[in-house]
């Protein structure tokens, strides 16, 4: 009995999304779309409905990173900079950054508008999952 419950546990677990898009609790954000996620990141979009959004990635961590881009975003990585070197002569920057998932949960917590990425075991009362990855 305790290993079919163990091993029911694992199937849940390795068939889960590892990451998960996130806002504050206080957003008024209940889902988002890739595309409104990716429009956001890509900074085509300041604002989803009333509430303004401000993207933040996570440094140090390129292969979530990475995963993110290829799955969120629909980009690779030379592509994605291909796209910013060209944003930067149209005055567009990319979105903020933080040193680790820690602060970008901090960050979203206490930052109007703020949307970043978390691994899915991070996401409790204080952040609300928006899409995962």
């Amino acid at each position: 009995m305790k290993a079919a419950v163990m091993a029911a546990c694992l199937v849940s677990i390795l068939s889960a999304s590892e990451y998960t898009v996130v806002v504050s609790k206080k957003s008024s954000f209940s889902a988002l779309t890739v595309s409104q996620i990716r429009d956001v990141f890509l900074q085509k979009r300041r604002n989803i409905g009333d509430e303004k959004a401000i993207p933040v990635n996570v440094l140090g961590h390129e292969e979530v990173r990475s995963l993110f881009e290829a799955k969120v975003l629909g980009m690779d990585r030379n592509r994605l900079n291909a796209y910013w070197v060209k944003q930067h002569f149209q005055g567009v920057t990319p979105p903020l950054t933080q040193p680790s998932f820690e602060s970008v949960k901090a960050f979203v917590e206490n930052v109007d508008g703020a949307i970043g990425y978390l691994p899915a075991y991070m996401v409790d009362g204080k952040v609300r999952g928006v899409h995962e990855f």
